[in-house]
């Protein structure tokens, strides 16, 4: 008599840590940060962005593990990839669209 046994398939608990957060958040009031955003675009930066992702991880912590989880994954499935595929004709109208003008003749 053989028992077979079910292999159980457990994913990850993720943590949710703020720490992140913060650190960006206190960077982004950095001398460096504003001195850049200055140079860059020439207005400081508010921070605002920075402040709504801490609340935003605040919040995330005041849920249950299970909520938290179902969260963190459909915004992981949200996310746009970096890389977008083409298919070759759509990269070459692509290309052309963006640089056909440099082979135009003067």
């Amino acid at each position: 008599m053989s028992i077979e046994k079910e292999e159980v398939v457990v994913l990850p608990r993720r943590k949710v840590s703020c720490t992140q957060s913060f650190d960006a958040l206190w960077f982004c009031y950095s001398p460096v940060h504003q001195m850049q955003q200055y140079y860059r675009l020439g207005s400081l930066d508010n921070c605002g962005g920075k402040w709504n992702a801490l609340f935003d991880c605040l919040k995330l912590k005041t849920k249950g593990s299970h909520e938290v989880q179902e969260i963190l994954e459909t915004r992981e499935k949200e996310k746009t990839h970096i890389w977008s595929f083409r298919t070759p004709e759509e990269a070459a109208a692509n290309w052309n669209d963006l640089f056909g003008h440099v082979n135009d003749a003067e």
